[in-house]
């Protein structure tokens, strides 16, 4: 047995997922090379099971009557995200596919660009990239591009903030590694609410200038006009949900994810140097691939969590096959994925070629990320405009708040 597997064994029960966590933290690559070899479906107290091959991940998430976000819905009730196989996941994700504009991404990128630029110019030489940089571009493209003008963005980020903390960091299988897990769902109410008072406002305006012909043809409004035709069933308050959902998932994921890759590239000087003569080019799709491939080494998020609903086997054809029994959460540890020898080619090297869609970087399956292309886009922009500064270093430790990333303090030559 593997050193890894061997703590692992012989902590105590409340001991194991704290351990597991920290491991998958601090210790990556070698700890999931071990799960993959020795115990590729490792299952732990509180029903618990860790899957580690990328074939056991992929099935995971791709056979949703099988594998459900019944832990979703607790924190996010008639969101259509907390929904598999409904008539209001179906109708309400492409409704919100369609009122994305994807012609729209070049002009978010250049915005992005612009705005990041602005932050770092005004910075002088330093900043703490997810207070001052990270969070609050996000929070401008959302009150530019989604219809939330007029907006207050520190608490746009505020709200995102603990929606995204309660959804992904704060679920029951998270109690001993949480501080305070009732204070996180107290201030998600309480985000919640404040972001529907918010709405509500905005509806009454938009109505307003939509019936002066004075409105503008953003998410927002899209969304209004619908409902009010009457098309189909899409009611006020399901133009709340989704004009939300795009808030929430717009800004904490992307400040994570930028700040997971700034930290990766920026630990990795020969990387660094190769990621920065690209980013200087004027066409940035070769430099985009240095912060995916980071992202690969350093996922925003290690692992996506599911309800066994079917009786399925996993790790089949390996002496660690395993049938997971319904009731227990599954969670599929997509970092070990990306490294896993037998769907990625040399899984060990950093190599900028690979393609952001080989990854797990924006999800995979039923539940891929909403704004998958635009997040592509973003992300990588936000990072090139960091990257551009001279003589850009980490001024201290990556600072972490359950999980997240809180500060990252950056120094650059003036």
């Amino acid at each position: 047995m593997g050193q890894y597997l061997d703590r692992i064994d012989a902590a105590a029960p409340a001991q194991k997922w704290p351990l597991v966590r920290q491991l998958m933290l601090n210790e990556r690559q070698p700890f999931f090379a071990e799960l993959r070899a020795e115990r590729p479906v490792m299952e732990l107290p509180d029903d618990l099971v860790f899957v580690t091959r990328h074939a056991d991940c992929t099935l995971v998430l791709q056979r949703w009557h099988d594998f459900g976000v019944d832990l979703y819905k607790p924190k996010q009730g008639a969101y259509f995200m907390a929904q598999d196989d409904t008539a209001d996941h179906w109708r309400d994700k492409s409704i919100m596919k369609s009122i994305l504009d994807f012609e729209e991404i070049p002009a978010i990128r250049q915005f992005v660009g612009e705005e990041a630029a602005r932050i770092l110019r005004d910075a002088n030489g330093a900043i703490d990239a997810p207070q001052q940089l990270t969070r609050m571009v996000p929070a401008r493209l959302v009150q530019e591009f989604f219809g939330f003008s007029g907006s207050d963005a520190k608490k746009l980020i505020e709200w995102s903030y603990w929606n995204q903390m309660d959804a992904f960091h704060n679920q029951p299988f998270d109690r001993d590694v949480v501080a305070d897990p009732e204070h996180i769902v107290a201030q998600r109410k309480r985000s919640l609410f404040m972001l529907a008072l918010y709405l509500g406002r905005v509806m009454l305006v938009r109505g307003a200038q939509m019936a002066l012909l004075r409105h503008k043809h953003d998410p927002v409004t899209r969304l209004l006009r619908l409902s009010f035709s009457r098309g189909l069933d899409f009611p006020l308050k399901k133009v709340v949900l989704n004009a939300g959902g795009l808030l929430i998932g717009t800004i904490e994921t992307t400040s994570g994810t930028v700040n997971n890759a700034l930290a990766e590239l920026l630990s990795r000087p020969n990387e660094l140097v190769a990621a920065r003569a690209a980013a200087a080019q004027p066409d940035p799709a070769a430099f985009d691939g240095y912060v995916f491939e980071a992202l690969r080494y350093n996922p925003v998020f290690p692992y996506f969590f599911r309800v066994c609903h079917t009786p399925t086997l996993l790790a089949g054809g390996t002496p660690g096959a395993t049938t997971v029994t319904p009731g227990k959460t599954v969670i599929a540890c997509t970092h070990s994925a990306m490294f896993d020898e037998a769907a990625f080619a040399d899984p060990l090297a950093f190599h900028p070629e690979r393609s952001i869609w080989q990854t797990f970087t924006l999800g995979y399956g039923h539940h891929e990320c909403l704004g998958r292309a635009i997040g592509a886009a973003m992300i990588p922009e936000i990072v090139r405009q960091v990257l551009l500064l001279p003589n850009i270093r980490a001024d201290g430790p990556v600072v972490f708040k359950e999980g997240v990333p809180e500060h990252q303090p950056l120094r650059w030559d003036v």
